[in-house]
């Protein structure tokens, strides 16, 4: 199983850029923990919300705001 994470704006438009990693992570918890370390970034390079994916298929959305 291959998790990632898509960016995406408020609204739902997706994003992709260099600022923002295209990674595949083995595990879920691999992905989170990621997540959990660079939001932040994530947030800066204008992406306001994650879908966090599992061979494709969204498993949840989770928004980047402060209140994480």
């Amino acid at each position: 199983m291959a998790w990632s994470w898509r960016y995406e704006k408020a609204d739902g438009t997706v994003l992709s850029g260099e600022d923002l990693p295209d990674t595949l992570f083995p595990s879920r918890g691999d992905a989170e923990s990621w997540l959990g370390e660079h939001w932040r970034t994530l947030r800066e390079s204008g992406a306001e919300r994650v879908v966090l994916l599992n061979e494709g298929v969204a498993k949840y959305t989770m928004s980047l705001n402060d209140e994480i």
